[in-house]
């Protein structure tokens, strides 16, 4: 098949989104098919250039990552990031012959707002929700753009596994949202050997957008869980390191704060601060654990598939996902803490369980070939 993934990794120009990505379009070369990148800003690009530190609408920067992000994986000439008046990588003459030739468009996040003639052309469209509860409440708040954005796809994924169980208050509405999972491409994530690591870990951000409601019910951002584990690091011997741009005050709690922008730059970058950790620790968004969608990290997989265990707040994805060895889940300070021991207690045990749950449960030959099958029906 050929297949279009379209995203915002230019837009992003971080290494973690870049990988969010790269899962896909590695994970659907191994399996054969024909795969490209499509970078659709719109009227004009505006991105926030890292280097510089201020906002540009010139294509250089967004492009040159797009490029170095993709590239050394073996995609040259198989990308291309685009406004409505220029584009960079790929021709516009080749992306709209692959588009007449296009099984399956993806889009991937991010809707393709502007909608192009060749965007048609592709027999079957799909958008995948990574953001499971948010979007359902902004469709349901009567966001018409967005819902007719997504409209344009034939079928709707979710990364929420548990819509329409009677503790979810997600709203579908008539919506017909398909779950997937977030895939890993295991050949590019190893088991790491190496089990002297000392730091549990996570990127993150404090806030990445607003706060939804619904019902007269606040969902928010990592902010509002964060809280309740705030001294986790002083009733524990165990040591943390969270790369993020946020709040200061966190330092005189205990956590060792190092800037997400720098040290999560590269796919490399972000590779290596995961693989040189001893293990997730992950807070997430209230909105995840208020509607306990069954949501699980995109992140967290990758630290999964290097054999790092993961201590995650709970979502609900023990409906669907074995909890207990290699990932464990927890409610509260005291259920953090518990789960600290019980890993450290038998490390190496939770090391082996975790890469045979990415394996498993989000081997890209696992996901994406269910993803395939019920995209084309």
């Amino acid at each position: 098949m050929t297949i279009i993934l379209a995203g915002g990794i230019g837009r992003s120009g971080l290494g973690g989104q870049a990988w969010a990505y790269l899962q896909y379009l590695i994970g659907f070369r191994e399996l054969g098919h024909d795969i490209y990148y499509l970078e659709d800003c719109g009227e004009t690009s505006s991105v926030w250039d890292w280097d510089k530190e201020e906002w540009t609408q010139e294509l250089d920067f967004p492009a040159a990552y797009v490029r170095d992000c993709l590239e050394p994986f073996g995609f040259k000439e198989k990308w291309i990031y685009r406004t409505t008046a220029e584009s960079a990588g790929m021709s516009l003459e080749k992306l709209r012959a692959v588009c007449a030739r296009a099984d399956l468009l993806i889009m991937r996040a991010i809707p393709l707002w502007d909608w192009r003639a060749e965007y048609d052309l592709p027999r079957r469209r799909v958008f995948i929700d990574v953001d499971p509860g948010f979007t359902q409440f902004q469709i349901a708040a009567g966001d018409k753009d967005f819902a007719n954005a997504i409209r344009r796809a034939e079928r709707l994924f979710t990364l929420g596994q548990r819509f329409g169980a009677q503790d979810c208050p997600v709203p579908v509405n008539g919506w017909d949202w398909h779950a997937t999972r977030p895939p890993v491409a295991l050949s590019q994530w190893s088991f790491v050997e190496d089990d002297s690591a000392t730091h549990f870990s996570s990127v993150m951000r404090w806030q990445g957008f607003d706060n939804v409601t619904f019902k007269g019910v606040s969902y928010g951002q990592k902010d509002i869980e964060f809280q309740q584990f705030m001294d986790l690091p002083r009733l524990s011997s165990q040591r943390f390191r969270i790369a993020m741009n946020g709040p200061d005050f966190l330092v005189e709690h205990g956590w060792e704060i190092v800037p997400g922008e720098i040290v999560t730059r590269t796919p490399l970058a972000y590779q290596r601060f995961i693989q040189q950790s001893r293990g997730e620790f992950g807070v997430a968004r209230n909105c995840y654990v208020r509607t306990r969608g069954g949501w699980f990290s995109d992140r967290s997989v990758c630290y999964l598939a290097s054999g790092r265990p993961v201590l995650v707040q709970d979502t609900g994805a023990g409906d669907w996902l074995p909890l207990g060895q290699g990932i464990v889940a927890f409610e509260n300070l005291a259920g953090a803490l518990a789960g600290l021991e019980k890993i450290n207690a038998n490390y190496g045990q939770h090391r082996r369980a975790a890469r045979e749950l990415a394996e498993n449960y989000f081997g890209t030959d696992k996901v994406l070939p269910l993803l395939l099958d019920d995209a084309m029906k």
